[in-house]
């Protein structure tokens, strides 16, 4: 059966974590059966990592704040999560039901997909999102 993602829904959640008023800074897209629907959200970015579990796939969309002392900015990424207990065929779904998730969710930075928790980690992800971000002051602070 082909995957579908309820696009309202999906919507709504997105525009949460968009929105810089919100305490929500990410919020998961998840199947249940063949849609991709919203799941959980939060305020904490260590709540999401316990949302990636090894036997479970999911996109999420995350706000970061970045910049430096000059200017402070969100950035949004797009990570897609593929637990180690996975099966191949749903691995192999995961990349082509992207592109449903990338319907609602058209703005971010930089988009990863990851299946080793390391790479999960808040300033691994920053530093990536800061180099795909543009100017950097930093050197101007000291």
């Amino acid at each position: 059966m082909a995957t579908k993602i309820d696009k309202e829904a999906c919507r709504a959640a997105y525009n949460l974590v968009r929105d810089d008023t919100s305490a929500v800074i990410w919020v998961t897209f998840k199947y249940d059966g063949a849609t991709i629907v919203p799941g959980e959200q939060g305020a904490e970015y260590q709540h999401f990592i316990q949302e990636c579990t090894d036997d479970v796939r999911l996109f999420a969309f995350v706000r970061f704040t970045t910049g430096d002392a000059m200017s402070k900015r969100s950035k949004f990424a797009l990570i897609t999560w593929i637990g180690e207990n996975v099966s191949g065929l749903q691995r192999a779904k995961t990349g082509t039901d992207k592109t449903l998730v990338k319907e609602v969710v058209q703005n971010f930075a930089k988009e990863f997909v990851i299946s080793d928790r390391k790479e999960l980690e808040e300033d691994f992800i920053k530093s990536e999102l800061k180099k795909a971000g543009g100017a950097n002051y930093d050197a101007q602070t000291e």
